[in-house]
């Protein structure tokens, strides 16, 4: 009897495969229109719409949703975190991410702004900065950044989709105060996934 509807089941799971793997491409391909467009919206963008044809990315890839698990930091850990531009900035060590990549364990900090937000919003906001061997080739040598949401973290797990890494605005132009990834997210292996090198000119202020 189970071999009779063997052919059917093979059908459905092909089917939910390919579903889930449009649905996975969909919600990327959503994420950075948004992103590019974020550019043409923002007040403070170094970019115009010109130069969006410079940003590129890598290709997804579902490998690189990383499964994690979270772990509160349960001391008062402030770090002044420099930026590029040569001042620094307070960040509390929020927690920690941990998940296996190539069978390592890997540990990566995330950050809580130490200062009051001026938008209420950036209250449930974490940020994930960090380098990785891809810097100064495929990518910005300056490292690049996740977003982590704190209402996102359900039962001490989170995925991390590194898809969405996004290079900090130092990547494109002079004058503005990008925190400089901390030691502890400096990775020792490629995040071929997010955002690429900007190949247009670094404008200046």
């Amino acid at each position: 009897m189970i071999q009779k509807h063997l052919p059917l089941i093979f059908f459905f799971f092909l089917f939910w495969s390919c579903n889930t793997q449009k649905q996975f491409k969909n919600d990327q391909l959503g994420h950075r229109k948004e992103y590019l467009n974020s550019f043409l919206t923002n007040p403070r963008s170094p970019l115009d719409s010109a130069d969006l044809k410079n940003i590129s990315f890598f290709e997804t890839d579902k490998k690189w949703k990383k499964k994690t698990t979270f772990i509160l930091n349960t001391k008062e850990t402030i770090l002044q975190i420099p930026t590029y531009s040569g001042i620094t900035k307070p960040y509390r060590v929020y927690g920690y991410f941990t998940f296996s990549h190539d069978n390592k364990k890997v540990v990566m900090e995330v950050y809580q702004s130490a200062q009051k937000p001026e938008n209420p919003m950036y209250k449930n906001h974490l940020f994930l900065p960090f380098k990785d061997e891809t810097n100064d080739e495929e990518t910005y040598g300056g490292g690049r950044y996740l977003d982590v949401l704190l209402s996102d973290i359900k039962n001490n797990a989170l995925v991390l989709d590194f898809n969405k890494c996004y290079n900090p605005w130092c990547a494109y132009s002079e004058g503005y105060n990008c925190p400089v990834p901390p030691v502890a997210n400096h990775l020792h292996f490629k995040i071929l996934a997010g955002e690429k090198k900007y190949t247009g000119k670094i404008k200046t202020k």
